[in-house]
């Protein structure tokens, strides 16, 4: 497929989550990168009104690069289906249910891939107890919300409270995850199989919004200086995530290694970062694959997936 092929692909970026800035990032780095690639893009910086931008740009395939809901909960996806216009990445059923970290977990235990113990916490109907079985310390998670907002470590039963308070100012459930102390993995899938694992280190071991978006200290490893049977296990467990939840060609799927070499998978990322700088690129990277073609795979496969 020559290039000239593609037709006009409009970048969709922005949109109505607290990921919106986020997303301008990766909007803005994939518009550069298809354009020194020489392809036909367009930046559309959007909300909700993605049907009549669409249908005003005459736009012949979608390039999704919107992080948290309405991007990455399968709402957009919905819209394009309805549309019939082909569009990057995965479908609006598996994309609704990895960006529902309980819905996620559901699916990862009734799958047999080893994840966290947890338990779910409503706003207004809640007893605390009900966190003692999980033991300290524990994560707590929005249910619906992505690039860790939301997110605390408990390492006190007396925070708990607080800490539950800001994950129901996102919506009206959160996620109680067990604390794995070790070390954070992540595992990018391409063309639905692994690429090399990138370890994630940080400062304060825990990998919240300003470890990813403000800390210079934040590391990232690639390849993981793990052991090769070890890093096939983690590209094996990243590879059954992203089937299990229904993905199609990218995602990324982020993981914790206890020490004593116990896997667990925590979730997965339809649409993660996607600036030279991301997890997924570096990735790709690492195999040969530079960020201008990595956009452009991503691109034939939507195109592909629309002639199927």
């Amino acid at each position: 497929m020559t290039r000239k092929n593609y037709g006009k692909i409009g970048i969709l970026a922005g949109g109505p989550s607290s990921e919106r800035e986020i997303s301008l990032r990766s909007g803005k780095s994939v518009h550069d990168a298809l354009v020194r690639e020489g392809v036909d893009a367009i930046f559309l910086d959007v909300r909700s009104d993605v049907c009549d931008i669409i249908k005003r740009n005459n736009i012949d395939v979608v390039f999704i690069a919107l992080h948290g809901r309405f991007g990455e909960d399968g709402t957009v996806q919905k819209m394009l289906d309805g549309l019939g216009i082909p569009y990057t990445g995965s479908g609006a059923e598996a994309s609704k249910a990895a960006m529902d970290k309980i819905a996620t977990k559901k699916i990862f235990m009734d799958s047999g891939i080893p994840t966290p113990r947890y338990t779910v916490f409503e706003n207004g109907g809640y007893d605390i107890k009900d966190a003692d079985a999980l033991g300290l310390p524990i994560v707590i998670k929005p249910q619906l919300e992505g690039s860790s907002i939301g997110l605390s470590v408990v390492r006190e039963k007396g925070s708990l409270k607080e800490a539950l308070e800001k994950a129901f100012v996102y919506g009206e459930k959160a996620l109680a995850e067990e604390y794995i102390e070790g070390r954070e993995l992540t595992v990018g899938l391409l063309d639905d199989a692994p690429l090399p694992v990138i370890e994630i280190v940080t400062k304060a071991n825990i990998y919240d919004y300003k470890a990813k978006y403000s800390d210079p200290e934040t590391q990232y490893l690639v390849p993981a200086p793990i052991d090769e049977k070890t890093s096939g296990r983690v590209q094996e467990l990243g590879r059954r995530a992203h089937a299990a939840l229904g993905c199609r060609c990218f995602s990324r799927v982020d993981m914790m290694m206890s020490g004593s070499g116990d896997i667990f998978v925590l979730e997965a990322n339809t649409i993660p970062g996607m600036t030279e700088r991301s997890l997924l690129p570096k990735a790709a990277g690492a195999t040969g694959l530079g960020f201008g073609q990595l956009c452009i795979r991503l691109i034939e496969d939507a195109l592909k997936r629309c002639k199927k």
